[in-house]
C-alpha cells in the first residue's frame, strides 16, 4: 500500500450517483479508522519531520516529498494516543479544502467500497453534544469502522482555515431574505457554521438535514402535496453524508421533472477538477469548495435573483 499513487485511486473511483463510498481503512493503536479515498492522494512511507514551534500538539511538523512542503498531523497524539514514531508508521496524503497534508497512521489495511446507507452517524453515547470527531460508523469485511471528520479535525488545529465569518462581512449591508433554502450537512461544527454565516447574510429561512436522505424525504413530502414551491427554493448540499451523499441528492432531484428547477449547489472539501465534472453530469448549479463562504452567499443571490 506505501506505493500507492492517485493513478491507482482513480483506477476504483466510482460512477456519479451511485451512493457509494471507498473507504480506505487504517488503524491506530489497534484501532481501525477510514477516510473516504476521493481525500487521499498518495500513500508513502515517512520521511523526516522536521518540528515546528508554536504550533498545535498534534503538528508534528513539515515534510517536503517532491518539493511540495506540507503538514504533518500526528493522528494517533490528536486521539489520544502514544505518538511516538513507530517503525511500521505510514504517511497517507491527503488533499481537501484546497490543502495538502499528511497524516500519521500506524498500518493501512485496504479498502472497501459500501453504500453509504451502510453508514451510520454516531448516536449521542458516543458524540455527546455532537462534536464527535467521527463523522459515521461503517461495516466494512464485517468489521466496524470509524470514519473521521478530517474537517473537524483540521479545524480544530487550524481554526482560520474553516468558515470565516469576515467573509460575510466584506459583503456590506444587505437585505434580510425569506427564501426557503434547504442545508444538507453531516457535520454538527460545520452544519452551525454554515447556518450562522447565511444568517448574517440575511436568509433567515433555513432549514438543516444532517444527510442527503433525510433532506430527500422531506422534499418528497412536499411534492406529493403539491408545496414545493414555496418551501424550497435552493438547495445546498455537502457530498460525503451518511445515508445519501450529495451526488445521488443531487441526481434525484435534478432527473425528476417536477423538482428539476430547484437550483442545487455542491458545497464540499472535495471539489476537485473530477468532482466538478460529476457534478455537472449529475445537473448541479453550482459547485463550491469549502470554506468559501462568501462565494456561496454570492452565488446563492445570483441563483434567487429571479425570485
Amino acid at each position: 500500500m506505501a506505493n500507492a499513487d492517485k493513478n491507482d485511486k482513480n483506477e476504483i473511483l466510482l460512477e456519479s450517483g451511485t451512493n457509494e463510498i471507498e473507504i480506505m481503512q487504517f488503524t491506530i493503536a489497534g484501532n481501525l479508522y477510514g477516510i473516504n479515498v476521493a481525500k487521499v492522494n498518495e500513500i508513502i512511507l515517512p520521511a523526516h519531520v522536521k518540528a515546528m514551534p508554536h504550533t498545535h500538539p498534534a503538528v508534528e511538523g513539515i515534510i517536503k516529498p517532491r518539493d511540495a512542503v506540507m503538514t504533518v498531523i500526528n493522528l494517533p497524539r490528536y486521539l489520544g494516543h502514544d505518538g511516538e514514531p513507530g517503525e511500521k508508521d505510514l504517511f497517507i496524503i491527503t488533499n481537501f479544502n484546497r490543502m495538502t497534508i499528511a497524516f500519521r497512521v500506524h498500518t493501512v489495511i485496504g479498502i472497501s467500497r459500501i453504500s453509504w446507507t451502510d453508514i451510520q452517524k454516531p448516536d449521542k453515547t458516543i458524540s455527546g453534544s455532537g462534536e464527535s470527531v467521527a463523522t459515521g460508523i461503517a461495516q466494512c469485511n464485517n468489521q466496524l469502522v470509524t470514519i473521521l471528520d478530517f474537517e473537524r479535525i483540521i479545524a480544530e488545529i487550524a481554526p482560520e482555515t474553516s468558515i470565516q465569518m469576515d467573509e460575510i462581512d466584506l459583503l456590506g449591508e444587505r437585505e434580510r431574505k425569506d427564501s426557503p433554502i434547504l442545508v444538507a450537512e453531516d457535520s454538527a461544527l460545520l452544519s452551525k457554521l454554515i447556518r450562522d454565516a447565511l444568517m448574517k447574510a440575511g436568509y433567515s429561512n433555513l432549514h438543516m438535514f444532517s444527510n442527503g436522505l433525510d433532506l430527500w424525504e422531506c422534499v418528497l413530502k412536499l411534492k406529493k402535496t403539491d408545496k414545493v414551491d414555496g418551501n424550497v427554493s435552493l438547495v445546498i448540499t455537502d457530498i460525503e453524508m451518511p445515508q445519501m451523499d450529495g451526488h445521488r441528492l443531487t441526481k434525484l432531484i435534478k432527473g425528476d421533472p417536477q423538482l428539476k428547477h430547484i437550483p442545487v449547489v455542491i458545497f464540499s472539501s472535495l471539489i476537485t477538477e473530477e468532482m466538478r465534472a460529476k457534478g455537472r453530469e449529475l445537473g448541479a448549479d453550482e459547485q463550491l469548495s469549502k470554506p468559501e463562504i462568501g462565494q456561496l452567499v454570492s452565488v446563492i443571490d445570483k441563483l434567487l435573483k429571479s425570485e
